[in-house]
């Protein structure tokens, strides 16, 4: 039997710095930094500056992190779009070309690389829980390789979409809470008794008392 314990693999440098950023290598890594550079490649992408890039990620995964570092989306820049689906499934639009394609897994993960004994030894007993920290960790990286070795398209389907332009991030003033006085931005905001105006905590906690 095959063991991948002393086998070493060499990391793509921008796959480097997505594990910089995330703080460590997954496969859940892997497969958006997969689609985020098949992504480029489609749609002829640069890094995104402000929001000429905008990803749609139906999953709140460790995936979200590469399409940060490789693409240029960020909630705080109002392109990147969590739909929490439960779904290794993304959207990535190129406002400029205005293209778009979704890229998504429509078959469960099967193992291919030349480990594959000790792959599914490993992986039978994470699904018993019977393995120890040592043969997790081994057991993702053999997963990391494997995914890195293959074609995209044995990993994710690919399919062009009609492009719907992407509002952009909406800017508004702020002003204070009626109730507890913080500024909130203004399109946030829940009309309340007497013309009033409060933030949506402050409302919830009226719904509940």
């Amino acid at each position: 039997m095959k063991s991948m314990e002393n086998t070493k693999f060499e990391l793509p440098e921008d796959l480097k710095k997505c594990v910089d950023f995330h703080g460590h290598l997954c496969p859940g890594l892997v497969y958006g930094y997969l689609v985020a550079k098949e992504a480029i490649n489609l749609l002829e992408l640069k890094r995104s500056k402000d929001e000429e890039v905008v990803a749609v990620s139906e999953n709140d995964s460790c995936a979200v992190d590469a399409l940060q570092i490789l693409l240029g989306t960020s909630a705080g820049k109002g392109n990147l779009i969590l739909k929490d689906y439960g779904k290794n499934a993304y959207t990535i639009l190129n406002r400029s070309k205005e293209k778009a394609y979704r890229f998504s897994r429509d078959k469960s993960y099967r193992y291919s690389g030349e480990f594959k004994e000790e792959f599914d030894r490993l992986d039978a007993a994470i699904s018993s829980g019977a393995a120890t920290e040592k043969e997790k960790r081994r057991q993702k990286m053999l997963k990391v390789s494997d995914l890195l070795s293959r074609p995209f398209y044995e990993v994710f389907a690919t399919k062009e979409i009609d492009f719907i332009m992407p509002p952009y991030a909406p800017l508004a003033r702020s002003e204070a809470c009626a109730t507890c006085g913080e500024m909130t931005m203004s399109t946030k905001m829940v009309a309340h008794e007497d013309d009033k105006r409060i933030c949506i905590p402050c409302s919830r906690k009226i719904k509940t008392e």
